[in-house]
């Protein structure tokens, strides 16, 4: 059987909360940084709740909506292809692979934020589904659908990892999918994931107990 892992990628392989906070603090100021990251958190969802916009322009109209000075509005958006992968990505992610792992990426983005982003992860992926090419954004479900409708990976064979709760876990949790929650940020969970990690080493061996080869 198969065996894959399905990453969302921006907060779990590439550091988006990093990248988001340095952009924020360029257009607005240090001290703005967490109000406005707060106020992007309640914008962003209803931008993208009829999958029309790209997130390029899901990330431009919300820098208009939090006042972000003309001109300037597309500076976020315009900073993700900078955003580095965490550091623990590339070993964990070539050690999964090592033990026979297929890897796919769902996540909220466009082929080429996604390509810029690739390249700073560095290991190859076997599939990849972002929101712009099938007008839909997690939390709703057409990501999961896609990506099996592609590959046809059994879904006894499959394992979700993320790091939002809200966009991925409880998503692929009522979808009746396996998952590992990366917890970078300290958070309680809620809905409870299979497994809980804090960063992603150690990835390869919970894999690997959720779905033994």
């Amino acid at each position: 059987m198969q065996r894959w892992a399905t990453f969302d990628c921006y907060g779990t392989l590439i550091d988006w909360d990093g990248g988001v906070r340095t952009a924020l603090g360029d257009v607005f100021g240090a001290a703005e940084v967490e109000a406005r990251l707060a106020r992007y958190h309640e914008v962003e969802p209803g931008l993208e709740a009829d999958g029309a916009r790209t997130y390029r322009d899901v990330m431009t109209e919300a820098m208009r909506m939090m006042g972000a000075p003309p001109g300037r509005e597309h500076e976020l958006a315009e900073s993700l292809p900078g955003w580095e992968a965490f550091p623990d990505v590339h070993a964990a992610l070539e050690e999964v692979r090592r033990r026979g792992w297929r890897l796919a990426i769902l996540s909220n983005t466009d082929p080429d934020l996604i390509a810029a982003s690739q390249v700073w992860i560095g290991v190859h992926v076997d599939e990849v589904v972002v929101a712009s090419e099938i007008a839909s954004y997690k939390p709703a479900h057409r990501h999961w659908q896609e990506f099996f409708s592609r590959t046809g990976a059994p879904r006894d064979g499959h394992v979700h990892v993320a790091a939002s709760l809200f966009h991925d876990i409880a998503t692929a949790s009522s979808l009746g999918l396996r998952t590992v929650w990366i917890n970078r940020l300290g958070e309680a969970a809620d809905p409870e994931p299979d497994l809980e990690l804090h960063t992603l080493d150690g990835l390869a061996d919970s894999l690997d107990s959720l779905i033994p080869a």
